[in-house]
C-alpha cells in the first residue's frame, strides 16, 4: 500500500501544470526526434538538456524522460513508412514494417507500433514499480559468463532468421562479427582489422551507418531494381473506422509479439551496457522462433512490429532501473541522463530513492503519464505519416537518399561514415541479389561488441576454463538453452535430407 501512495503522489507531481506541459512537448519532440534517421534518443536527450536548467530538478527529468519516451515510439515511424530506421531500437521494425506499408497496410503497421509500445512501456513501468530494489540485484549478478550467455542466447535466435539456408545464415553472422570487430580491440586497445590502413576505421564501423545504408539506400536500390524503373507507391486508405480496425487486428495478431517483447526488453535493458537496441532484435528473434508460422516474418507480419517495438519502449524503462538504484546507465540515453542528475546535484544511488523521494516517484509518476501522452499523440499524427506514402516514388526516392545521407552525417559528422554508409548500401543490394539474409548481420554487428569482451573477461576469470558457462547458476541453463536452438535447425535440415533425397528417386 505504501508503494501506491508514493506511486499515486508522483503521479500528482507529474500533473503539475509546467510538469504535463513538458511531457507533452517532451513527448512531441521525441517522437520527431525518434522519427529523423540518424538523431535518436541519444541525440535529442544531449542537444535539449542545456534547456533543463531553467527548471527545478523533477520537471528537468520528467522532461528529458518523455523526450526518451517519444524517441522509442517516433523510431517505428520512418521505419515503416520509408524503410529506413530512425534509430537503432527501430532496425528490427523495418524487417515487417516496411513489408507492410509496402502492401497498402502502413496504418496496420503504425497502429501496431503504438499499442505495442504503450503496452511494453505499461508493462515496464509496474515491473519498475514493483519490484525496483529486487531487479536491481538481479541485474548485479549479471557478470561476464552471464552476459555472454544470454549473447549466446541471441545469436541462437538469428539462426532461423535467415530461413533454412544455414550456411548463408552462417556467413552472413560472421561477416556481422567481423564488421563489428573493426577498430580498436576493448580490451588490449590494439588497433586491428583496420583495412589499408585508413584512419576511419579506427573508430569502427558505426551501427547506425550501416543500418541506414542497408535500410536505406539498400533498401531503395532493391525497390528500383525489383520494379525495373516503374516504381509505384502504395495508396493506403485513412479513415477512424479503419484505425479502430486497425486496432483490433494489431490486438489479435500482434498479443504474442507484445507479451514477448515487453518482458524480454525491461529484463535486457536492466543488465548494464545492453539496452534497448539488444532486447528489440532479440524479440524479434524470439517471436520469429515460437510463431506456429515462422515464414511470414519479413514479409509483413504484425507480431514482427510489435515484439521489437515492445521491447524497446520497455526496455528504456527498464534502463532507468540500475541508472536511479545504482548510479549505472543501463543504456547511452541515461548515461547522459545520469549526467544531468549530478549536475543538478543529485546523487543516483540506493539512498536516492529515501534522500529524494519526491524526485524519484515524480520520475517514476511521469513514466505512466508520458507513454499514456506517447500513445495518444502518435496516433493523432498517423494521418500525416500515411500522406509521405502517398507521394510518388520519382519524389519518394530521392527524398530517402537525402535523409539516410543527413541521418548518418548528423550521426557522426564524419564524410568518411557516408562514403561507407554508401558502399553498405550497394553491398546489401548485391547480397539480396544472392539471396543472403541481411537481418543477422546487422544483429551480429549490434552484439559482437557486446558478447567478445564479456567472452575474453569469462576466460580470464576462469583460466581459460570454457567450463565457467555451464556451471554458474544463472549462465548454465541459458549457455545450454542456446547450443539446443543452434543445433536444432541443423538437425531439421539433416532429417529433410533424406526424404528430399527419396523423392528424387
Amino acid at each position: 500500500m505504501e508503494i501506491l501512495s508514493l506511486l499515486a503522489d508522483g503521479m500528482l507531481l507529474s500533473l503539475q501544470p509546467l510538469n504535463i506541459l513538458l511531457i507533452l512537448v517532451g513527448v512531441t519532440l521525441g517522437l520527431f526526434i525518434g522519427a529523423m534517421p540518424g538523431l535518436g534518443s541519444v541525440n535529442g536527450v544531449a542537444i535539449l538538456l542545456p534547456i533543463t536548467f531553467l527548471v527545478p530538478p523533477s520537471g528537468a527529468i520528467i522532461f528529458l524522460a518523455a523526450i526518451y519516451y517519444g524517441a522509442m515510439y517516433g523510431g517505428a515511424i520512418s521505419s515503416i513508412t520509408l524503410g529506413i530506421p530512425g534509430a537503432s531500437t527501430a532496425v528490427a521494425t523495418t524487417f515487417d514494417g516496411k513489408p507492410l506499408a509496402r502492401q497498402g497496410r502502413a496504418s496496420l503497421a503504425l497502429v501496431t507500433a503504438a499499442l505495442a509500445s504503450f503496452a511494453g512501456g505499461t508493462v515496464a513501468n509496474i515491473l519498475f514499480t514493483a519490484f525496483a530494489p529486487v531487479l536491481a540485484t538481479l541485474a548485479l549478478s549479471f557478470g561476464p559468463p552471464e552476459i555472454f550467455a544470454l549473447m549466446l542466447l541471441a545469436f541462437a535466435t538469428f539462426v532461423g532468421l535467415g530461413g533454412d539456408d544455414i550456411p548463408k545464415t552462417v556467413f552472413s553472422i560472421c561477416f556481422g562479427l567481423v564488421l563489428g570487430a573493426i577498430g580498436f580491440d576493448q580490451i588490449s586497445g590494439a588497433p586491428r582489422l583496420v583495412l589499408f590502413d585508413i584512419n576511419g576505421f579506427l573508430q569502427g564501423i558505426g551501427f547506425l551507418v550501416l543500418a541506414i545504408g542497408v535500410y536505406g539506400i539498400g533498401e531503395m536500390l532493391w525497390t528500383i531494381e525489383m520494379t525495373r524503373g516503374e516504381v509505384t507507391t502504395s495508396t493506403p486508405k485513412l479513415s477512424m473506422k479503419g484505425m479502430a480496425s486497425d486496432a483490433k487486428e494489431a490486438t489479435r495478431r500482434g498479443w504474442k509479439g507484445t507479451t514477448i517483447g515487453s518482458f524480454l526488453g525491461f529484463f535486457v535493458g536492466i543488465l548494464p551496457a545492453a539496452g534497448a537496441t539488444p532486447g528489440s532484435l532479440m524479440s524479434y528473434g524470439v517471436a520469429k522462433m515460437v510463431s506456429r508460422n515462422p515464414e511470414n516474418f519479413g514479409r509483413g507480419n504484425p507480431d514482427g512490429v510489435a515484439a521489437p517495438e515492445a521491447a524497446n519502449n520497455s526496455a528504456s524503462t527498464g534502463s532507468m532501473l540500475p541508472m536511479l538504484t545504482l548510479g549505472i546507465p543501463g543504456s547511452p540515453t541515461t548515461a547522459i541522463l545520469l549526467g544531468g542528475m549530478v549536475i543538478w546535484g543529485l546523487v543516483p544511488g540506493p539512498r536516492l530513492f529515501t534522500d529524494e523521494t519526491e524526485f524519484v516517484w515524480g520520475l517514476i509518476g511521469s513514466f505512466y503519464i508520458s507513454n499514456v501522452a506517447a500513445l495518444l499523440i502518435n496516433l493523432s499524427f498517423i494521418p500525416l505519416f500515411i500522406w509521405m506514402l502517398r507521394m510518388p516514388f520519382t519524389i519518394l526516392a530521392p527524398m530517402i537518399f537525402v535523409l539516410s545521407i543527413a541521418g548518418g552525417y548528423a550521426a557522426t559528422r564524419d564524410m568518411f561514415d557516408i562514403w561507407l554508409m554508401v558502399i553498405f548500401g550497394i553491398g546489401a543490394f548485391f547480397l539480396r541479389k544472392f539471396d543472403y539474409p541481411l537481418a543477422p548481420a546487422v544483429l551480429a554487428i549490434v552484439l559482437g561488441p557486446i558478447a567478445e569482451p564479456t567472452l575474453r573477461q569469462s576466460l580470464l576469470l576462469s583460466s581459460g576454463d570454457p567450463m565457467i558457462f555451464f556451471t554458474r547458476p544463472i549462465a548454465g541453463p541459458i549457455t545450454v538453452i542456446a547450443l539446443i536452438l543452434i543445433f536444432l535447425p541443423a538437425l531439421k535440415l539433416l532429417r529433410r535430407a533424406p526424404a528430399r533425397q527419396g523423392a528424387a528417386e
